[in-house]
């Protein structure tokens, strides 16, 4: 089986190796779409370690096979995988909070991803697909799960003014599940006149400018979620742009530590919130939602899927998603 690995920064190929192995429990998954994340970029230009093993979280696909023990899962049946190998058995995953678990590996960092043929993955990570959703947007189930986590973490409800700092995937979807989830306006920093584009498609418009193109200190928001991370300095921005009382939701991975201006943190009594993943407190879960919104919301998502690259041109593939001025948001990669 054919397998993508990231031997050094800027470089990721294929190798060929044994067919993985169904365990207790497992089921054997044909990927046929993997989407490039933000995070992907950061370890493919060093600026963290590249996993070890196959990456790829962004992961849909049919499942072929399953472990003897593994019973109503039929083969050829369209999944999206949530992707946290856990114990279920801790306080976290007890509580439907499996992000936090002590014991949580991620498919594709710690254990073999997405870019590949073939994937193992548990049972209990994988949700249904429907027919009317095509592949490259079976595989943004993932990304939209961290936006719905996010928005309902912030605490977006209906009448809220949000600012979304980034629009990459992350942050064009933030914007989309904020308003979904009612928020009455939504502002989207973009650096790219594409990403500007389909931020308006999606509802959201540009926030107001200074002369010196910095965000407009008046946009008081009642939520602002920073998307970027790297070495960006946008906690600043956040603190300085969110209202008193409001709330700032974290989701960008940050390189190296970030300014935070504690004292206008404290003088404003901002409410700052991490938001790791997606989880299952809800009566649905995340990944389920996500879903749900993807095959409602199809057509106006359908624009999210810049470019798409087989699997034999996975170096290719990173070059496009790191290259926003080539046009990529979301870059998907199909055996």
């Amino acid at each position: 089986m054919r397998a993508a690995f990231c031997s050094t920064a800027g470089t990721i190929g294929l190798r060929a190796g044994a067919e993985p192995a169904l365990g207790a429990g497992d089921v054997l998954v044909q990927v046929r779409a993997c989407g490039i994340c933000g995070s992907d970029l950061h370890w493919f230009h060093g600026a963290l370690p590249a996993p070890a093993v196959c990456p790829g979280h962004e992961i849909a696909g049919e499942i072929i096979a399953c472990a003897p023990d593994v019973r109503d899962l039929p083969p050829t049946t369209r999944v999206a995988i949530e992707p946290m190998v856990v114990c279920r058995q801790c306080h976290y995953c007890r509580t439907g909070r499996p992000q936090l678990c002590p014991r949580l590996r991620i498919i594709g960092l710690h254990r073999p991803g997405g870019f590949a043929e073939r994937v193992v993955v548990p049972a209990y990570t994988l949700f249904a697909v429907p027919e009317e959703i095509d592949w490259p947007l079976a595989a943004l189930t993932e990304p939209t799960a961290v936006a719905v986590h996010a928005v309902r973490l912030a605490g977006v409800t209906l009448g809220s003014r949000v600012l979304v700092l980034g629009a990459g995937t992350l942050g064009l979807l933030c914007a989309f599940a904020a308003r979904v989830a009612g928020a009455a306006e939504v502002l989207v920093s973009a650096r790219y006149p594409h990403q500007r584009a389909l931020a308006q498609r999606l509802g959201a418009a540009e926030p107001p400018r200074q002369a010196d193109d910095r965000i407009a200190d008046d946009v008081a928001a009642d939520v602002v979620m920073e998307t970027v991370g790297g070495s960006a300095d946008t906690l600043t921005d956040a603190v300085r742009l969110v209202r008193p009382a409001g709330t700032v939701a974290v989701l960008g991975v940050f390189s190296s530590t970030p300014t935070l201006p504690a004292l206008a943190l404290l003088a404003k009594e901002v409410r700052i919130v991490g938001s790791l993943m997606y989880d299952r407190t809800s009566p649905r879960p995340d990944f389920q939602i996500a879903i749900d919104l993807i095959r409602q919301h199809r057509a106006e998502l359908a624009d999210l899927v810049t470019h798409r690259f087989p699997l034999d041109a996975i170096q290719q593939a990173f070059v496009t998603a790191s290259d926003k001025r080539a046009g990529a948001i979301k870059v998907v990669v199909s055996p």
